[in-house]
């Protein structure tokens, strides 16, 4: 098999403009009245800016940027979920992301009939999916609420079964988006060890967090954001530093 790698050439994303003005009804009939009155022109967001990386099998990365410098949108352009405006990008490997828990459930089902749905919406085949069944009702530690509607769940409750499904099996490439919060001390540590699992039979890990202890500890290498662009790509201490000398928090 093929070693794992992430190759993106020349990459540019562009946020439609249309995505954020108010298009309901109310708003209308409300712009309409507004004669006289100029109206802010919302242009497209360029959120990705012509990058350019490669990252390789064995490789622990992690991203490092202010809310909105584009450590998200990348990881979800990795994962497939965002198409490019422009470039290419190339990856060869099992992905499997942790970030937007709460997507994906279906509220009138159950919280059993869930975890065939979600599982679909990772990949993952129904056979194998009732084959971990008992073990992501377990690790979810929900109780008789597994045969309760999702829309009775508590948010909590809600990450806890999303995490014990997007979890129940790893894959080359893991990615991760700041830490899980996932309700009770002893449902976290489980939660933690579980992460620690992946991590380690994970061929690639990028995570993403404002977290420098964690980024130390899980990674060598460091991509600093700074509105769309990669500013730094070196080791990860090095990367801590210009992030932080970037945003004004040096001495």
């Amino acid at each position: 098999m093929k070693t794992p790698y992430i190759k993106l050439n020349g990459v540019n994303l562009h946020y439609a403009s249309v995505a954020f003005k108010e298009r309901s009804l109310k708003s209308l009939l409300s712009n309409a009245f507004k004669l006289g009155s100029k109206r802010a022109d919302i242009k497209d967001v360029h959120a990705l800016k012509n990058i350019s990386l490669e990252i390789k099998g064995g490789e622990r990365v992690g991203l490092l940027g202010h809310n909105g410098a584009g450590k998200s949108t990348f990881l979800k352009t990795v994962a497939g979920l965002y198409p490019v405006s422009a470039g290419d990008v190339e990856v060869h490997g099992e992905v499997r992301s942790l970030f937007d828990l709460s997507m994906g459930f279906e509220p009138d089902a159950t919280g059993r009939e869930n975890v065939l749905y979600r599982g679909l919406l990772l990949g993952l085949s129904p056979s194998f999916m009732r084959q971990k069944e008992a073990e992501i009702v377990d690790f979810a530690g929900l109780g008789e609420f597994i045969d309760y509607p999702i829309k009775t769940y508590s948010a909590g409750m809600q990450v806890r079964l999303a995490f014990a499904i997007s979890t129940a099996v790893g894959g080359d490439i893991l990615l991760l988006d700041e830490v899980i919060g996932a309700g009770d001390a002893n449902f976290m540590g489980k939660a933690r060890a579980r992460i620690a699992d992946l991590v380690a039979a994970a061929e690639i890990l990028i995570l993403a967090s404002h977290d420098f202890g964690a980024l130390s500890t899980l990674c060598a290498r460091g991509l600093v954001f700074h509105h769309g662009s990669i500013v730094f790509d070196g080791p990860i201490a090095a990367a801590i530093h210009e992030y932080k000398k970037i945003n004004g928090l040096t001495a």
